[in-house]
């Protein structure tokens, strides 16, 4: 029987790409998110992966989602921290809401997950752990005081869950990406996304698919020596 992998926000964009790399890697894979079912149903009629919806933002619905995940596919032996949102706007400018709202989604949405699956995987003596962070969780980015505190918030919980998983096969890491051409990137003006490119070493914009597949390298038995980590991957545009 094959592992199961959770990907949260797994329908659209760089959760997309890691669910579809975790099921060529031959895991049973479930993707939740949050409120466009037609672009859920057509990734499901798609890909063929089941598809589940809950808000990752509230502690309880992630606590039911995941009981429903077990009763079908089984216990979860990967977790994929993906969801995430923005509301870019000033410091002067961010309101409570908006700064909740994102704090909520991309940060506390890894405490619910992770607290709605450890035990078992301690239980199992067998977890992986895979949270997305972001290039702007490591240097920040002006207009995004709100995502950039979450994602660096991303890193400190991975180092410190990780060290509490170790000693019972869990391994804990993160995945920081830049720039990387999903719908949302490819909006930007023009002129706004050449000057992006221009700061990135390698020339060029990332691909999904390659987060996609460093997700699997992190989720597979090789990466069984890695956690606490945190894999840059943003074409040399910041080096840490």
């Amino acid at each position: 029987m094959s592992k199961v992998a959770l990907v949260t926000g797994g329908t659209r964009g760089i959760g997309a790409a890691i669910s579809i790399s975790l099921k060529e890697a031959g895991y049973t894979v479930a993707a939740t998110y949050a409120g466009n079912d037609e672009a859920a149903a057509e990734f499901k009629e798609t890909t063929g992966i089941n598809v589940y919806k809950w808000d990752v933002g509230d502690f309880d619905a992630c606590a039911d989602g995941v009981a429903k995940v077990v009763a079908e596919l089984g216990r979860v032996d990967i977790l994929v921290n993906n969801a995430g949102i923005t509301r870019d706007t000033s410091f002067g400018r961010m309101t409570k809401d908006m700064w909740d709202a994102v704090m909520n989604t991309n940060l506390t949405s890894n405490f619910n997950m992770c607290k709605a699956i450890f035990d078992d995987m301690k239980a199992n003596k067998f977890g992986r752990i895979i949270c997305i962070s972001s290039i702007n969780g490591q240097k920040g980015q002006i207009g995004q005081v709100n995502y950039s505190a979450a994602k660096a918030g991303v890193i400190g919980f991975v180092k410190a869950l990780a060290q509490e998983g170790a000693r019972h096969g869990i391994t804990v890491n993160a995945i920081a990406p830049g720039y990387v051409s999903t719908d949302m990137v490819m909006a930007v003006p023009e002129e706004i996304l050449a000057k992006i490119i221009k700061g990135i070493p390698v020339g060029r914009l990332g691909e999904a698919s390659e987060i996609g597949r460093s997700v699997a390298f992190l989720a597979s038995d090789d990466a069984g020596y890695i956690t606490g980590s945190t894999l840059t991957i943003n074409g040399g545009q910041y080096i840490t």
